[in-house]
């Protein structure tokens, strides 16, 4: 017995494989250059540290970064939106 569909999904599983075992990697570069990788809990970290801020310019200044941060991701930048990430991060940490 032949059975098409199951060599089908077979083939697209081993494809999906190939392309994570590629794409892994590369993603994980990227977090390592850029300090704060753009995960939903890095987000997550540092729009709650910059939401502590008193109000100032530098609290501006972090939520335009993770502002910016979020576009990146949206467009699949995830070099920008680690780098915009990190330096929201770091201002969060100003004084």
């Amino acid at each position: 017995m032949d059975h098409p569909m199951i060599k089908t999904f077979i083939a697209a599983a081993g494809m999906a494989a190939v392309a994570y075992a590629v794409a892994a990697p590369a993603q994980a570069a990227h977090r390592h250059h850029m300090g704060v990788g753009c995960s939903g809990a890095n987000f997550g970290k540092t729009e709650a540290a910059v939401e502590a801020m008193a109000d100032n310019e530098v609290k501006f200044a972090a939520e335009k970064e993770v502002s910016l941060a979020q576009d990146a991701m949206l467009n699949n930048k995830w070099g920008a939106c680690g780098a915009h990430l990190s330096k929201a991060a770091e201002e969060s940490m100003a004084k």
